[in-house]
């Protein structure tokens, strides 16, 4: 059976809204804290560098899928 919104009780209702704006503004938190280290942006540059020369490994070739 498919749950509604209008099956939830308000607290519910209201608990959900509350988990879901709560994570999203820790994400944004974590975000704005990553991209004020020098440290995180100098490792996606290098990363970035890493990915177009190629020096990159696959998902399947380090698990052996």
């Amino acid at each position: 059976m498919e749950t509604k919104v209008k099956d939830l009780t308000v607290e519910e209702l209201r608990s959900l809204i509350s988990d879901a704006v709560r994570a999203a503004m820790d994400d944004y938190i974590e975000d704005i804290l990553a991209l004020s280290s020098d440290d995180y942006l100098k490792s996606v540059e290098e990363a970035r560098s890493d990915y177009k020369e190629g020096r990159v490994k696959y998902f399947e070739e380090i698990f052996d899928v």
